[in-house]
This record gives C-alpha cells, structure tokens and sequence, in this order.
C-alpha cells in the first residue's frame, strides 16, 4: 500500500488536513506501506514558499514522517505537457475560449425546458467550443496560451466499456464498494472538463492523476468533497493507459455550526493550536485519530 498528502501551500493547515493525514499515514503504516507526500503547487498566484515549509513544519510536530522526497508540481511541468501533446494527437482535448460569464449564458439558455447541469467543476460545460476545429487537428502543434478541455464523447467512445472504481470509504451518500460511472451519467454529469488552464499546462484533474501515477499511489486518500472528481480521474487513467487506484473518501472536519473547515479559517489552524499550547496528543484526540 502506498498513500499519500497532497496539500497546496496556499494557506495554514487545519484541523481537516491533520486528519486526512494522519488517516492517510495510519492506514499505510497498518498494511506496512509507504506514506508519500506531494505539494500541490500549481496555483502560482497564491503558493508561497512559507506556507510549504509550515506545512512540514506542522506535520513534523504532529509525529509524521513520509518515506521518499516530496513531490512537487511546480517540478512536473514537462510530464504535464507531454500527456496535453498526446491527447491533442488524438484529439481528445480542444481549444476554449469562453469565459465563465459566457458558460453561464450558454447553460442558462432555454434547452427544451431542461435546467443547467451541475458537475464536479460546478455548471457542465455546454460544449460551445467542442466543434470549431475540423478533423484531423491533432497533426497541427498544440496552442498555447488557451484553456484546454476533455472532449469526454471522444474519449468514452475510445474507452468503450463503461467504468468504475473501487471505494473503500464512502461517498457523500454514502456509496460504498464498486461505484458504476455509465458514459451517460458522466456526459450529463460530468462534460468537458479543462484539463489545461490559459496560464499553467495542466489542471488539478490533469496533475493529479498523472502525479498518483508517478508516485505510485495505491490508495487515494482524500476528503468526500472530492469524491465527484473521481469519475474524472478514472476516465483520465483510462485514456492514458494509467492504473486506477483504490478510492478512501473520508469524512470531513466541520465546525460548530457544521461547516467545513477551509484554510482562511485560521483558528482552526494546527499552528494556532500550536501556539496555544496545545500538543500533537491533543490535536490527534480533537480529530479522532489517537
């Protein structure tokens, strides 16, 4: 079993990142795996360096050691780049150039009296742009400079059986086991995702799955908000000959009035507590992971 972290170092860690993991290295400690760590830095607007030495900093004090070099993104641009030229060879990726406004106006447009669809990146994207290249596109260089999609039809056709992944935690209702994705739900769920922003060769579903690749990770541990976005990395997997891993979607960290915890919530943050005098015990025994 290897397991991994993965935070952005855009902010503090909280109380919900000492759960996921310590969960993340409990579970790889117990099946005498390895537990890696990767920093998620692709947001160049908000990543600093501080925050990523906090973050080692605090899961140093709260008695985690992982077991290789982390991984950084910012490091991995080239391999990002090359899956984008493959899957423009193929034409499974295509040029847009809507803007979020334009999305909107598209998705809200009167469609047969059907309501706009929402999916893991919020409103399914309508497919404005999907047709505006003609066949045979993939033998012309990949521009750069414009955000890429999924073109999800073309890449479920090429896949052919419909898909699935092994959850061993559970989803926000509760979905256990072997979850189905049918290529209908995940034409009218999911869309074409961006897979490549305007101003970065890659996108937090891009990056991801080709990381866990990289890394070798058997088991995915992760917070339930992202259990949606599996679909996604399963069908990336697929159409770039990667492994699917096993899924843990866990539960996560609220507050008093049941919100989840989010990274300008600083009094909930592990340095805060650090500061108050609290201890490592302390801050296990408050998430449940004595």
């Amino acid at each position: 079993m290897r397991t991994r972290f993965a935070p952005s170092p855009t902010g503090p860690l909280h109380l919900g990142h000492a759960y996921s993991a310590l969960l993340a290295e409990g579970m790889a400690r117990a099946a005498g795996g390895a537990f890696l760590m990767r920093i998620e830095d692709i947001d160049s607007t908000r990543s600093r360096a501080h925050w990523e030495a906090q973050i080692y900093d605090d899961l140093r004090w709260l008695g985690l050691k992982w077991d290789e070099a982390p991984m950084r993104q910012s490091d991995r641009l080239p391999a990002y780049e090359a899956a984008l030229d493959a899957l423009w060879a193929r034409e499974l990726i295509y040029p847009c150039h809507c803007t979020r406004r334009d999305i909107q106006a598209a998705a809200s447009a009167p469609q047969e009296g059907t309501e706009p669809a929402y999916g893991p990146d919020g409103l399914v994207y309508p497919g404005t742009c999907r047709h505006l290249l003609a066949p045979g596109y993939g033998a012309t260089p990949r521009p750069r400079g414009a955000a890429l999609r999924l073109d999800i039809a073309r890449a479920l056709d090429e896949i052919g059986a419909d898909l699935w992944f092994e959850e061993t935690g559970a989803g926000p209702d509760g979905d256990t086991g072997r979850i189905a994705l049918s290529h209908d739900q995940l034409l009218r769920q999911v869309g074409d995702v961006v897979l490549s922003r305007r101003d970065f060769p890659g996108s937090y579903h891009l990056s991801v799955v080709l990381d866990d690749a990289a890394q070798a990770i058997t088991h995915v541990v992760r917070g339930r908000d992202l259990f949606e976005a599996t679909a996604i990395h399963v069908v990336l997997q697929r159409v770039l000959g990667l492994w699917t891993p096993v899924y843990h979607h866990h539960e996560l960290i609220r507050d008093e009035e049941g919100k989840r915890l989010a990274k300008r919530d600083d009094a909930r943050a592990i340095a805060t507590y650090r500061a108050e005098g609290a201890s490592p015990e302390d801050i296990r025994r408050m998430v449940g992971r004595e």
